[in-house]
């Protein structure tokens, strides 16, 4: 490279910009610290909800009642005696009722939806804020800011903030989402800002085309709906865990029945889970055909099976394994959970595990 390409390349790279979008970055986790503590607080003095008891009751009575067996009655019809034999409906804790209840949503002293409140005006500030060093990163460049695993984790994070913050915005009762989302925004801000860091620069050649703006956009927001249907998923198998534990007449530990018993019905997490996947899922499939629309624009092939291009197709039949387990009776409830967590992990290894571990046409990672 010649001084006079340096002296260019530094020219379209405005500094000051860049450094503003470092101190938006920065503040956005101050502002999601204070979040994260609101959520805590929100937590403690908001009231127990009683779904995973009333669902354990149910099913307890009705378990019961199917061993017992159907009670015959005898009923006179013009003088004949007529054998009546009830229905006996069995229903699974999961089932008994599809309310959210917990800390936020259907229920909730006055004091912890204060604390709620709060949490949730704290996570809309802490959102503009990192959406703002987002835009300025990428005016400092005048590009998307998704050209290094930096730039796409700041801009990941602000994305599974904005789907939590726009279901909030349509009355969906997910304010239980408030405090695993925060936390793990903050590690992945965490690790962004030391492990991941980037100077502001421009692209490789490979990367300017506009197929960037689609390509990685889409990748990017179905990684965060992932995110979000994987956080239910997990809480949904600690909830069933507790609620089956309190159909059979256990005792939850302390910590689980604080924990826990906050939590939407198992049912709730199960189902939220599963739409959201089901609902992005057709994006993930646009996702890696325009990825492989590109790559022929780029490399004059449009499939080489390089490791991102392979993981990205395992992670598609993983989840396309886990939806159509759905679909079948058997492979409903915990075995499809673990196989959606499992798709999961297919795309964080996706976008971690290949970028920093391993070599290939798509390794612009930058660390």
């Amino acid at each position: 490279m010649t001084l006079a390409d340096a002296t260019q390349l530094a020219a379209a790279t405005n500094e000051n910009l860049a450094n503003i979008s470092n101190t938006l970055i920065y503040s956005s986790m101050a502002v999601y610290t204070l979040a994260f503590f609101a959520y805590i607080a929100e937590w403690i003095f908001g009231s127990r909800s009683k779904v995973g008891r009333t669902a354990a009751a149910l099913t307890a009575q009705e378990s019961a009642g199917a061993k017992a067996g159907p009670a015959v009655t005898v009923q006179k019809a013009g003088g004949t005696a007529v054998l009546e034999r009830p229905k006996v409906v069995v229903r699974s804790a999961a089932s008994a009722r599809d309310v959210p209840d917990g800390p936020g949503a259907a229920g909730g002293t006055e004091q912890g939806d204060l604390y709620g409140r709060i949490a949730i005006s704290l996570t809309v500030l802490a959102f503009l804020i990192e959406f703002g060093g987002v835009l300025t990163r990428a005016l400092s460049v005048r590009r998307a800011p998704w050209g290094n695993m930096y730039e796409f984790s700041i801009t990941f994070s602000t994305v599974a903030v904005g789907v939590y913050v726009v279901l909030l915005l349509l009355k969906k009762n997910i304010r239980w989402l408030g405090l695993p989302l925060i936390t793990t925004v903050l590690l992945d801000l965490g690790l962004a800002v030391t492990v991941l860091y980037t100077a502001s620069d421009q692209l490789v050649p490979a990367l300017h085309s506009y197929w960037l703006y689609i390509h990685v956009s889409t990748a990017i927001l179905c990684g965060a709906v992932f995110y979000v249907g994987a956080v239910s998923t997990v809480l949904y198998l600690f909830k069933d865990s507790y609620e089956n534990k309190l159909a059979s007449g256990g005792t939850p530990g302390r910590f689980a029945d604080s924990v826990l018993d906050r939590l939407p019905s198992a049912a709730s997490l199960d189902k939220f889970g599963y739409r959201v996947n089901a609902a992005v899922f057709p994006l993930w499939t646009f996702t890696i055909i325009a990825g492989a629309i590109w790559a022929g624009d780029a490399w004059g092939r449009y499939w080489g099976w390089d490791p991102k291009e392979t993981w990205s197709f395992i992670t598609w039949v993983a989840y396309a394994g886990y939806l159509h387990a759905r679909a079948t009776a058997g492979w409903k409830g915990r075995k499809a959970a673990y196989l959606a967590l499992a798709a999961f992990a297919c795309w964080l290894f996706n976008y971690y595990g290949v970028n920093i571990f391993v070599s290939g046409k798509h390794s612009y990672a930058g660390v």
